[in-house]
């Protein structure tokens, strides 16, 4: 992101001037368009530093601040009043230093979006632009009251997920520990029951080496276990590993069905706030997408951006993806038909959220017996290794 500077004209022949940051020039001339505001000279300018905090507001942060901001813009609190009482009441002090460089923005005369978009990193881009659309259309109290529904049901599908998660993650570490105890602990002290000079059984004798190798040589395994996560990292950071990772999120069995049913309900939700507020159905449709974090559906909404520029029905265009379910794309055909298409796609996000948390449970449901399965049969391994060595040590006692 680059901070400009720009002069422009509105309908009217006013000159406007002011800063705003954006990727390149010709997405701010694209952006200042939409507010019919028609650029006559923009150019680059070095970036504030004070202005960067290294601080994003959370989900259920912008909810919050969101339902707050609304409350009052409806009980007829300007926004600049508005803002300086969230700001006194904010505890966190980096929170609290954006919403006090916000407010100071707009006593110098700055609109809301051009103070947000100051902030880099701070607020998502669906924000920035929800609250733009907002101020164009002049109906801010309600698109920032629409915003905090979106981030409060989207708090709640990520806490639902995290929630799914939770006990298989806790089982998962507690299995790993109880197998590296058994290894560590256990084994060696029946090997020391075991008579002198007597060759152990197979399965023993490996179970006691890897034994013996955690116990002398655990650096290498902290050794391994640390290149492994820091080569993970950094594949991760290579676009077309990234875009095979994403792909395979979407296309693998069980488990892309439960992800294609969480981006159904995140597209939807954030189709309807964004087509509601009056924005263009393409810049819609890119922000909509830009919010599901994946690369692959990315490149893919490529052709469906360009199916709608030639003025294809978004319905069809979204068909030829086979991403989301077939009863979407229905669902979208019957609101651009009925003229209906913000309300539709707000009540097939609700319905999609209650399908996503039933394939949640469904899907952790199914993972937790197995890893429980996984636990007992490394447990029974390590058990039928001991044993032989009790067994051994039993007939040396009885020989003795």
């Amino acid at each position: 992101m680059a901070l400009y500077s720009y002069v422009a004209t509105d309908l009217a022949g006013k000159v406007k001037k002011g800063t705003e940051t954006a990727e390149n020039n010709q997405q701010l001339v694209d952006r200042l368009r939409e507010r019919e505001l028609f650029v006559t000279k923009v150019e680059e300018v070095q970036h504030q530093s004070k202005n960067f905090v290294n601080y994003r507001f959370k989900t259920a942060k912008l909810s919050i601040f969101c339902r707050q901001l609304s409350a009052m813009l409806f009980s007829g609190i300007n926004l600049v009043r508005a803002l300086h009482i969230l700001m006194l009441q904010e505890e966190d002090k980096r929170a609290k230093k954006i919403l006090l460089e916000i407010y100071e923005e707009l006593q110098r005369g700055k609109s809301f979006t051009e103070a947000l978009e100051m902030q880099e990193g701070a607020f998502p881009d669906l924000f920035v632009g929800m609250m733009a659309a907002g101020e164009i259309s002049g109906n801010l109290d309600m698109i920032v009251d629409r915003v905090a529904d979106h981030y409060a049901k989207e708090n709640k599908l990520m806490n639902t997920v995290k929630k799914s998660l939770t006990y298989p993650i806790i089982l998962g570490v507690l299995m790993v520990v109880i197998v590296i105890g058994l290894f560590v602990f256990v084994l060696p002290m029946f090997i020391g029951m075991y008579p002198e000079g007597q060759d152990l059984p197979g399965l023993s004798a490996v179970m006691m080496g890897i034994s013996d190798f955690l116990t002398t040589r655990w650096y290498v395994v902290a050794i391994i276990v640390f290149v492994i996560a820091v080569g993970i990292r950094a594949l991760l950071r290579i676009p077309s590993v990234r875009l095979q990772i994403d792909k395979a999120k979407c296309e693998m069995p069980k488990i892309g069905k439960l992800v294609r049913t969480i981006y159904t309900a995140r597209f939807g939700r954030t189709m309807a706030n964004l087509f509601s507020s009056g924005m263009q159905m393409v810049e819609c449709i890119e922000k909509s997408v830009g919010t599901l974090n994946n690369k692959y559906l990315l490149m893919r909404f490529d052709d469906v951006i360009e199916d709608v520029k030639r003025g294809e029905p978004l319905s069809g265009a979204i068909a030829k993806l086979n991403v989301f379910d077939g009863m979407f794309t229905s669902t979208i055909y019957i609101g651009e038909e009925s003229g209906r298409l913000d309300e539709i796609l707000s009540k097939s996000a609700d319905f999609y959220d209650e399908e996503s948390e039933t394939a949640l449970a469904k899907l952790t449901s199914m993972i937790e017996p197995l890893m429980i399965v996984f636990m007992g049969a490394a447990v029974a391994l390590v058990l039928a290794s001991i044993f032989p060595l009790m067994y051994g040590s039993f007939e040396g006692l009885a020989d003795g």
